[in-house]
């Protein structure tokens, strides 16, 4: 069986096809791409599925942001967090853990006990914990993403709560004449201190972790100290849509 799971995020859509219960193809785009370069719309969003090279589809399953931009034709919906946990499940092969999903626009945390979320708390109102905090931050330092996630010795203090304070305070530490590293290390660590309050409130020993942020070691590297095991998802970005998939196989009628 071909299941198709595609996750339409606030800046990227992420797509995976599984065939057999075997991911064989994972591809992403911009949103805007992807709605303007494949879909159309005739009373609701026809994707089209050839002209993204998937063929042969028996199921297709959507999540993602925005509860009526993931209502395609010919999909069935599915709400994020499901996508999350079943995207966890598949890939840990495992069904007891705490979810941390960090994504550019928001911040999940579920608590899974034998496959079922039993708790979750959402952070979508504040940018100060989640991608586009860090994307912010290395305009201001001038630097790739890739280069501030392996700073996280010695941090500076970064005070602010607010991400847009955040950026002045930033540029003062940088006219103090801060290392690039500290500076770099200070940015991890605001945010690793932001996530903090929301992990707190579960209890577990497995974090796993999944979203665009997952790949920066050096918040991997705080999140360590609270947890007996951190594991960070082979496909992290692509979680919500191999979730999708795994729903697809599992339980969609």
């Amino acid at each position: 069986m071909r299941i198709v799971g595609i996750d339409l995020g606030s800046r990227e859509v992420k797509i995976a096809l599984t065939d057999m219960g075997r991911i064989i193809l994972k591809k992403k785009m911009s949103t805007v791409s992807f709605y303007r370069d494949y879909c159309r719309y005739e009373g609701k969003i026809i994707v089209d599925l050839e002209k993204l090279g998937l063929i042969n589809i028996d199921k297709a399953v959507s999540t993602g942001y925005g509860r009526n931009n993931t209502d395609l034709s010919l999909f069935e919906a599915i709400n994020e967090i499901k996508a999350h946990v079943y995207g966890a499940i598949y890939q840990s092969e495992d069904k007891n853990f705490i979810l941390l999903d960090i994504g550019g626009q928001d911040v999940k945390v579920v608590k899974v006990e034998k496959g079922l979320a039993t708790d979750l708390d959402l952070n979508d109102k504040c940018a100060a914990s989640c991608g586009r905090y860090l994307e912010n931050m290395t305009s201001v330092l001038e630097v790739e993403l890739a280069e501030l996630a392996k700073h996280h010795y010695e941090p500076v203090e970064l005070n602010s709560t607010c991400a847009v304070f955040s950026e002045s305070e930033l540029i003062g530490k940088i006219a103090e004449g801060i290392s690039l590293e500290k500076l770099c290390a200070g940015v991890n660590y605001s945010m690793y201190k932001r996530l903090r309050p929301l992990l707190t409130k579960f209890k577990g020993n497995k974090l796993i972790v999944s979203g665009g942020v997952a790949q920066n070691t050096s918040i991997i590297e705080y999140l360590k100290a609270d947890y007996t095991e951190v594991e960070v998802l082979t496909d992290p970005q692509f979680n919500g849509a191999i979730g999708c998939c795994y729903y697809g196989e599992k339980f969609s009628s």
